[in-house]
């Protein structure tokens, strides 16, 4: 549980502006108590290459590094908000959250705000009464150093400003957000962890009771938000300490609404109010949808792009050509991979959690569904829709994949039969989809 509410306040932290930029600051803070430790100890004026001007110079070399760093930062800060405006209107305002996430614009925005303090502090240290007087001239220098790394992070951020908000780059991003789902959410080796044992049926009665309906207690939730996270191992513990199974009702990504059913436990006579509450605390809620649990979330994001790529007002079939292309690499993944389970088993080989699985016709429907639906006449488009099929289908021979792959290109075919005008577009689809037909009798 401790991991799992870890994982999420990183995730929020890494997707916020101020983290990062506030960390280097503080860092900067620290830099500047140890170089005027530094320099009260050791007097650096004689050395060639350490700053050696009186504090009127040395002032006024700090006040036009300052000040520079206030200007510079207000300008890559208006900088960024464009780049996000711009992210917002072409690819959906659901991908603000990844361009939120960059590490590289936190980077420079810290960068010049920890100079900017750095030259501040370092700034008012400076002292020339007559009978006293002291100047920092190895932190002075180092200002001066941490200057010219601002003038190289401004050029880094003026290349990397105008590369975030290209269609390839963004296309990328949420690609290794689907790709690195895949490999933590259906790990090749999946039922080998001995944390728990997982079967393939929910159906059996030597592992249903037959009054778990009747006889269950509802966990609800105690306040709207999108199921982001629920802790399985710690719901296993729970199940086996208390000696009850709990059956999931929701899974990551769904909306909850105040009071619904979480989760059902039974039997009833064993929940109380501190089991409910405990239980409870195991789903994470937040106010939007996450990719640490939901493989749905970066196939919504992808195909959000390809659907304003498609549409009348963009009409922009490139985009959804590649688009496609980055959902078919994550789908030859998927079917690859063994899904997990619906029934959490102990290490006692009792049953201990039922969740509410993911299945791979959901994410074939996800992927490319809506797609289809809006495709109008997009010729290219269809039949790169329809070589992505043909390619899932080289990579599997389960039978069942193969009849969703085949009732998606019957999809695709008589959607386009209706809507292509001409009849020459048609025949290059109609060849398209014969191939799919072959690939699939090729690999049963």
């Amino acid at each position: 549980m401790k991991n799992i509410k870890l994982n999420k306040l990183w995730d929020a932290l890494h997707s916020s502006y101020w983290f990062l930029p506030s960390v280097m600051v503080t860092l900067g803070i620290c830099l500047v108590i140890i170089m005027l430790f530094i320099d009260h100890q050791v007097n650096f004026s004689s050395i060639g290459l350490i700053y050696s001007g009186d504090a009127e110079g040395a002032r006024g070399v700090l006040s036009v590094i300052a000040s520079s760093m206030v200007s510079v930062t207000a300008t890559a800060f208006s900088i960024t908000i464009v780049a996000l405006q711009l992210a917002s209107r072409n690819f959906g305002p659901r991908l603000l959250r990844n361009f939120m996430r960059d590490t590289g614009n936190q980077i420079v925005l810290g960068s010049f705000l920890s100079t900017f303090i750095y030259s501040l502090l370092i700034l008012r240290s400076i002292y020339d009464k007559e009978d006293d007087l002291f100047i920092p001239n190895l932190s002075i220098t180092v200002g001066i150093l941490l200057s010219l790394v601002s003038i190289g992070v401004l050029i880094y951020f003026i290349h990397h400003a105008s590369t975030i908000i290209q269609s390839s780059h963004v296309l990328e991003s949420v690609s290794q957000d689907l790709y690195e789902s895949i490999n933590r959410l259906f790990p090749e080796k999946i039922g080998h962890d001995q944390k728990y044992i997982q079967h393939n049926s929910i159906n059996s009665d030597r592992d249903i009771n037959i009054d778990f309906n009747s006889q269950s207690f509802p966990v609800t939730a105690n306040k709207n938000g999108y199921l982001q996270l629920i802790d399985d191992d710690r719901l296993i513990k729970i199940a086996r300490d208390y000696q009850i199974i709990i059956y999931i009702q929701a899974k990551p990504g769904e909306f909850i609404i105040s009071d619904s059913v979480l989760a059902v436990v039974f039997p009833a006579d064993k929940v109380n109010h501190k089991l409910s509450t405990i239980i409870q605390k195991i789903f994470i809620l937040g106010k939007e949808r996450t990719n640490q649990q939901d493989i749905e979330f970066p196939i919504l994001q992808l195909v959000e792009i390809a659907l304003r790529a498609i549409s009348p007002a963009v009409n922009d079939p490139f985009t959804a050509i590649y688009v496609i292309d980055r959902l078919c690499a994550g789908l030859c993944q998927l079917v690859q991979r063994e899904f997990p389970s619906a029934c959490r088993y102990d290490q006692d080989h009792k049953l201990r959690v039922i969740v509410k699985p993911v299945s791979f016709a959901k994410l074939l429907n996800d992927a490319f569904e809506q797609i289809r639906q809006n495709l109008h006449s997009q010729t290219a488009v269809t039949i790169h829709l329809l070589e992505a099929i043909a390619t899932i289908a080289s990579f599997t021979q389960n039978s069942h994949y193969h009849a969703l792959l085949r009732h998606h290109a019957d999809m695709i075919k008589n959607s386009s039969q209706k809507s292509l005008p001409a009849s020459e577009d048609f025949k290059n689809v109609q060849q398209s989809y014969d191939c799919v037909i072959q690939t699939l009798s090729e690999n049963l």
